[in-house]
């Protein structure tokens, strides 16, 4: 039988990762892997986190399951997070999986069994376990315009041009905030015409809702998936933890569903329960426990937002300074979207042979389409990277 299969293709970033490990160089630098680092390179445990984890050891008394969909309390906090007073609660459908992908997962398994015959729209580009995974699920799909590869903000025009062949019944999925991997998002006109043109047409927004903090700050961040609840009869939501709380190895995602009203949340619920069975049973617990009694206690969410909110400007400031380092290195504005784009990621605009160079000659090392994880950045590194960027032909 196993030889049978067939060999996979390796995933980019997790093979690029064992490539920087193998340097051994001590100049590398990693701009790669999607994770949140400090200016000392390490990912830290947020205070508000750890002081949850200390008061979880003392108090928590079985290991036993949760619910097949996790724990209401968890649903309840991460519904007032996201959605905010957008929609009614009982609209609402959740379903806690492992992590965001997992969250996405289960949404696109949903749209399986709901509507065999829709298509799934994504921006183009997108993240690629996005068109990775609805190719594994097996559903159709389409891409839709998304960056201006002169300006690197998004083309918009050319967004709604292709959003307007979607039919009804259709999956469209947005990112919530910080666009992976662009980081060009949305302004709020953009998201109301969004919104207008899918009611229009008769499609399901779907949000992958993944650095929700990380951008203007937690209720900026949430500003499309909420308009889009308020204006549209159905939506799909995966919703990740491992970015904002920084718990990325406690696999802490959530799939909320907005249905048309009580009836059809019930039928929804039952679905989701059944797929986690099918798929994994009970999902973990622990990341989602930790996040509940953050966000329920006053004083652990008041150090999470401030500590959430270090990150957040740190990430800005770092984007500024790569900015003015390539403008006083090439004598142009023309890396000026870098400060202007929001999140983890930004995109260059270098050709796969300058990111190769970056990586061998340099020891740069990011995605092959240029994308770079700002919070590999320090002050040390922006010049260095300006002055490589520039020296491969950037």
């Amino acid at each position: 039988m196993l030889e049978n299969l067939t060999q996979q293709p390796p995933d980019k970033i997790i093979m690029l990762s064992g490539m920087f490990r193998a340097d051994e160089r001590d100049t590398k630098i990693d701009l790669g892997v999607g994770v949140y680092k400090d200016a000392n390179g390490n990912t830290p445990i947020m205070r508000a986190v750890k002081k949850a984890e200390q008061l979880l050891w003392n108090e928590e008394t079985t290991k036993s399951y949760t619910a097949l969909v996790g724990d209401g309390a968890f649903h309840k906090v991460m519904a007032d997070l996201v959605l905010g007073d957008s929609v009614s609660y009982d609209r609402l459908a959740f379903a806690h999986a492992p992590g965001g992908t997992g969250a996405i997962r289960q949404i696109l398994e949903l749209i399986k069994v709901a509507s065999p015959d829709a298509t799934v729209w994504m921006s183009n580009p997108t993240w690629p376990n996005h068109p990775a995974m609805v190719k594994g699920v097996g559903i159709p799909m389409e891409t839709y315009a998304y960056l201006n590869m002169e300006t690197r903000t998004v083309d918009f025009d050319g967004m709604m041009g292709d959003l307007a062949k979607v039919k009804s019944g259709d999956i469209v999925i947005l990112h919530g905030c910080c666009h992976n991997p662009t980081g060009a998002n949305l302004n709020q006109t953009q998201w109301g015409k969004v919104a207008d043109l899918l009611n229009e047409k008769g499609a399901v927004p779907f949000i992958d809702i993944a650095y929700q903090g990380f951008g203007d700050g937690l209720d900026e961040d949430a500003f499309g998936v909420r308009l889009l609840a308020q204006k549209c009869p159905e939506m799909l939501i995966s919703a990740s933890c491992s970015k904002n709380f920084g718990i990325y190895r406690e696999r802490c995602g959530l799939v909320i569903t907005v249905s048309k009203d009580a009836d059809n949340t019930a039928l929804a619920q039952g679905m989701l329960s059944s797929l986690n069975r099918l798929n994994f049973s009970f999902p973990p617990d622990h990341g989602a426990r930790l996040v509940t009694m953050v966000l329920s206690d006053p004083e652990l969410r008041a150090d999470w937002e401030a500590e959430l909110e270090e990150v957040r400007t740190g990430m800005l400031g770092l984007r500024k300074m790569l900015a003015d380092a390539l403008r006083a290195e090439t004598g142009s504005d023309r890396y000026g979207f870098i400060a202007e784009h929001r999140g983890m990621f930004s995109r260059l605009g270098l050709s796969e042979e300058q990111v190769t160079q970056l990586r061998e000659e340099h020891a740069i090392y990011m995605i092959g389409d240029s994308r770079f994880n700002v919070a590999g950045l320090n002050e040390k590194v922006i010049p260095i990277l300006a002055k490589a960027i520039v020296a491969v032909g950037g």
